[in-house]
């Protein structure tokens, strides 16, 4: 049997504690723009979707949820792309700008990237598309190649 193809990665949900506190984090800090909002049976928006430039047709979508948001603290559920180090480096200086606190760029498994954390504790990678060709496979914790 054939596998059907994919097109993309339609979206990213992700759980916050404060709806407000978040739309408002996620916005200064990825310009995310709502486009859908999701109410409750009582009326309260509890949910909302949209767009972050550079990432269409992928939707972000951001839901309430305390419990579920507080599971996913201190893990790295979401792993942003940029080109290359000089942008990693424009992306951590917008983090400084906000406020935001953030590791140094590391030298990861294939790339460099820089390490922060949303609101809720979640953390969040920025990672580079271009790598750096060098083998840290012998490091706990980064990967290593594996072929098919």
């Amino acid at each position: 049997m054939t596998r059907p193809e994919l097109a993309c990665l339609r979206g990213l949900k992700l759980p916050v504690s404060d709806l407000p506190a978040s739309l408002r984090w996620y916005g200064q800090l990825f310009g995310f723009e709502v486009t859908l909002e999701f109410p409750d049976a009582d009326g309260v928006v509890r949910g909302v979707a949209g767009t972050v430039p550079g990432l269409e047709p992928t939707w972000l979508a951001l839901r309430e949820d305390p419990a579920a948001a507080a599971g996913l603290a201190g893990f790295n559920p979401v792993v942003w792309g940029v080109p290359d180090r000089p942008d990693l480096q424009d992306w951590a200086d917008h983090l400084d700008a906000l406020g935001i606190a953030h590791s140094p760029q590391i030298e990861a498994s294939i790339g460099w990237l820089v390490v922060f954390n949303d609101p809720d504790g979640i953390e969040h990678h920025l990672y580079t598309l271009t790598t750096h060709g060098a083998d840290h496979s012998d490091r706990p914790g980064y990967g290593r190649p594996v072929t098919p």
